[in-house]
């Protein structure tokens, strides 16, 4: 498991860092294919108080890359959105996925 952590305009945190491998954890564990996770924080001023706080994640497995962004007012639902997200997207991968 290997994750990337990019911050933009947004200071390092190791406890962000710690809630977003838990939740790449069972993403890990489920889809043994996914090789590499790339962490992206990043603020933008939005005229909503619900948004502002993004998180993307995108992730290397066989086949194109996959990408998932959320938007929330904190980090650690833009996180779990996404890990969603992406779990909704692997699903759709492995069905495709031919066993040989």
């Amino acid at each position: 498991m290997k994750i990337n952590y990019e911050y933009n305009d947004v200071t390092a945190s190791e406890s962000l860092e710690t809630f977003t491998e838990q939740k790449l954890e069972s993403i890990f564990t489920r889809f043994d294919f996914v090789i590499r996770a790339d962490v992206f924080f990043k603020t933008e001023n939005t005229s909503s108080d619900q948004t502002g706080m993004i998180c993307g994640i995108r992730l290397s497995a066989p086949g194109p890359r996959l990408f998932a962004e959320a938007s929330h007012d904190n980090f650690r639902d833009a996180i779990s959105e996404t890990v969603n997200e992406l779990t909704k997207q692997l699903k759709k991968r492995k069905e495709k996925m031919k066993t040989y």
